[in-house]
């Protein structure tokens, strides 16, 4: 047979095509796995060295912070905010956040009530003290703040039982107390996304001069867009709301407090939902932070679980973060209560120990 027959040709071309794939294989083995750049974070307070002693030990090495204001017109000292982060790092541990007082408490319980609820002057005095806190954390060298921009706070029902005996938190809307209006009375989707553009195109520009991430969480729980809840509508609860929240004012400054367990809430299916939104969001490079926490049931209608055992595959979340390049911190977040934990140390050190795991598998798939 002659060496140039089709059969002959044919088995050069195979063995080529087999060579080259043996190359590829070794070449990719020797390239080193890409790593999630992802920490595992915590947001609980105070600031304590005992807390602090708490997160070391359990390998929680960056942090969102917590200070009271020294002054009730400007804030944050920032010789103040100097001392907690040399504390924070004396554990080894990173301050990569601090927690404005802007918080998810109820509007009567709110520090500075008055940017949600629309009142000139009162509102402007309370956004010329974020304003100022944003200059004194960029001149510490804390590179990011979280908020929240709220009337209701964190609306829930009676709490129900998981497993094991420990107590979840939950909500059903029809089990909701929605006879009375709030403090602030009725509060259209209108007066409710003026509140919160009048509140961005005063901070976000100073958040970009200062080079300080602005990280806003997600309303909690998502109600009905056409009647909100007990007169207020809450345009930050769904992942339409929260598209147009961070198209207010572009910057790469501005974004969210990604709080998945909450953006599940607003969904029918979040077990197949999430994910996508992930993408909409990471790929925007707006998520600033991750509140990595998992649910049963859906829209209206849900409660809280351990992060192992909720509707959302959490390994193809966390695979998802990698995916779109995120690298800060995911925090375990809202845990069940569980029989003699009372402080909710046990049920937040399985958290930490969970994300953990989750990190190392996700960088062990390559």
């Amino acid at each position: 047979m002659s060496p140039h027959t089709p059969d002959v040709d044919r088995r050069r071309f195979l063995a080529g095509i087999g060579a080259a794939a043996l190359s590829q294989r070794i070449d990719a083995a020797e390239q080193p796995p890409t790593r999630a750049r992802m920490k595992v974070g915590c947001q609980r307070g105070p600031t304590s060295d005992e807390m602090l002693q708490y997160f070391a030990q359990f390998g929680v090495n960056h942090i969102c912070g917590y200070l009271t204001a020294s002054d009730p017109k400007t804030g944050w000292a920032v010789l103040d905010l100097e001392k907690l982060k040399k504390r924070v790092e004396s554990f080894g541990i990173a301050l990569d956040m601090m927690a404005l007082p802007l918080s998810s408490a109820y509007i009567t319980k709110a520090e500075n009530p008055n940017i949600m609820l629309g009142k000139s002057p009162e509102r402007d005095r309370e956004i010329d003290q974020i304003c100022h806190m944003i200059r004194a954390a960029s001149k510490a060298g804390i590179p990011a703040l979280k908020y929240n921009l709220t009337i209701l706070g964190v609306v829930r029902t009676e709490r129900t039982p998981g497993r094991g005996g420990c107590s979840c938190s939950t909500f059903v809307f029809d089990k909701a107390k929605q006879d009375t209006l709030t403090e602030a009375g009725k509060v259209s989707a209108e007066e409710a996304w003026e509140r919160i553009t009048y509140f961005l195109k005063r901070v976000i520009p100073v958040a970009e001069e200062y080079k300080v991430r602005m990280a806003c969480h997600p309303n909690d729980p998502p109600m009905p867009a056409d009647k909100g809840f007990r007169g207020v509508h809450c345009v930050l609860g769904s992942v339409d709301g929260l598209k147009k929240f961070i198209e207010i004012q572009p910057s790469a400054y501005h974004g969210l407090n990604f709080c998945q367990g909450t953006i599940c809430e607003g969904m029918e299916k979040p077990g197949q939902e999430i994910f996508d939104v992930i993408r909409y969001f990471g790929t925007r490079k707006k998520i600033f932070n991750v509140h990595f926490r998992n649910i049963k049931g859906k829209f209206l209608d849900f409660r809280e679980t351990y992060p192992d055992e909720g509707d959302v595959d959490m390994v193809q979340a966390l695979k998802v973060y990698k995916e779109v390049g995120y690298d800060g911190m995911v925090m375990p977040d809202h845990m069940p209560q569980t029989v003699g934990d009372a402080n909710g140390r046990q049920a937040f050190a399985f958290g930490y120990g969970y994300i953990k795991a989750l990190i190392q598998a996700v960088d062990a798939m390559g």
